[in-house]
């Protein structure tokens, strides 16, 4: 098949494009969450603790954060479907890895391997970035987040559905098999971007040092999106053994609050349209709050299904749309460095996420759902003053200048 080569200053994202780029977002990040809902039968399987069998899904977020880091960068001096037609064959192989795992040891290892060839969608991002006219970035960046949003939360409710009628190790299996699928919707009709950066891979790594020197703006979104992913993924990863513990429900009802969750991607889509139009660091302002609110709720909702679903539907709305938000901020600082931008602002976090998972699976096992809603409550708490300094910082600045 001939390679369809985009110009790169002559953008053109056409609606095919878009919507083969927002499923394959949200079919491979669903990799990354399809084990929690799982975790307490993983744990019965392999007769381990709760906070054991948390590390599967913390090493399923530190993996994504390693692939960012290592691979993602080279979307800038390599070409980016190349790259991506590699990834996808590669989450194919560990996720059969993963459901065949004769011990806990090699699911912890197959499930880092998951997680580094799943960071497919950061590579997706920046390429809708490049390719969308400048004046609907915001919102085309807003379809993809939006699909990779519905990804995160049904992944959860279709892997506990999965777990409850098949058995978890079949859920891995079902995935390996979207992942040949999307393989080759991108091979046949994604097109082809040639990269900006000349230099050596060295010096591509090295830039991240530089480009994070040199970016105040993007060190306050990865700090930013760090905390409120740290809050996100310590209710998601707690969530099943709270089901368990108070309610005696299983997977099946852990997935179906995915459902309730994917109100929040109608907040990513919004955010991305306003994102276009407002201030993003008046309007995160508002986002944060939400975080916070939702922790609030949280805590008096121990015992309470209604207030669980309540609180799930605040905090997914305030953590995506903020995260879009982020996105907007970073995706307009330097074109020619958008992956590298975008991989910075990644680690971050997931680096946040499994520090959030690893915290919330520790904390579990004395203080129960009042320490993870706690820690929820600080971080948010955290995430919002950190807002508040640095967006009168810059204030100041401007006005000196």
């Amino acid at each position: 098949m001939k390679t369809i080569i985009v110009n790169k200053d002559n953008p053109g994202l056409t609606p095919l494009t878009l919507w083969i780029m927002t499923i394959a977002t949200g079919l491979v990040v669903a990799n990354i969450y399809y084990n929690q809902p799982l975790l307490g039968d993983i744990a019965h399987t392999f007769n381990i603790s709760s906070a054991k069998a948390g590390q599967i899904a913390m090493l399923t977020q530190l993996g994504y954060a390693a692939g960012m880091f290592f691979i993602v960068p080279m979307a800038d001096m390599y070409k980016r479907k190349r790259l991506m037609l590699f990834a996808f064959a590669a989450a194919t192989i560990a996720l059969v890895g993963a459901g065949f795992a004769p011990s806990v040891n090699l699911l912890l290892l197959a499930s880092f391997l998951v997680g580094a060839s799943s960071m497919i969608p950061q590579l997706l991002l920046p390429m809708a970035a490049h390719l969308a006219n400048p004046n609907e970035r915001g919102k085309k960046i807003g379809i993809v987040m939006g699909g990779l949003l519905i990804g995160i939360l049904l992944s959860r409710t279709l892997s506990g559905f999965i777990d409850a009628h098949f058995g978890w190790r079949s859920m891995f299996f079902i995935a390996a098999g979207l992942m040949m699928v999307m393989w080759l919707l991108v091979f046949l009709f994604l097109p082809e971007i040639e990269p900006d950066y000349e230099g050596t891979y060295k010096n591509l790594m090295n830039s991240l040092i530089h480009l994070f020197k040199a970016e105040p703006q993007l060190r306050f979104a990865a700090l930013r999106g760090a905390l409120c992913f740290a809050c996100f993924s310590a209710f998601w990863t707690t969530l099943v053994f709270l089901l368990k513990e108070n309610f005696h429900e299983g997977s099946d009802v852990a997935g179906l609050f995915g459902l309730v969750g994917a109100f929040g991607a109608v907040a990513a889509g919004l955010m991305g349209r306003l994102s276009d139009k407002m201030d993003a660091y008046k309007l995160s302002f508002f986002t944060l709050l939400l975080v916070v609110l939702s922790f609030v709720v949280f805590i008096f909702s121990g015992h309470s299904i209604i207030g669980l679903v309540i609180g799930v539907i605040i905090m997914d709305m305030g953590v995506q749309a903020t995260h879009i938000s982020n996105q907007a901020i970073i995706f307009a600082l330097n074109g020619a460095a958008r992956n590298r931008i975008n991989t910075i602002y990644m680690v971050s976090y997931f680096i946040g996420g499994a520090l959030g998972t690893f915290f919330a699976t520790q904390v579990w096992h004395i203080y129960q759902w009042t320490g993870v809603c706690a820690i929820g409550i600080a971080l948010s708490c955290i995430a919002l003053f950190v807002h508040i300094i640095n967006h009168k910082r810059m204030q100041n600045t401007a006005a000196k200048a």
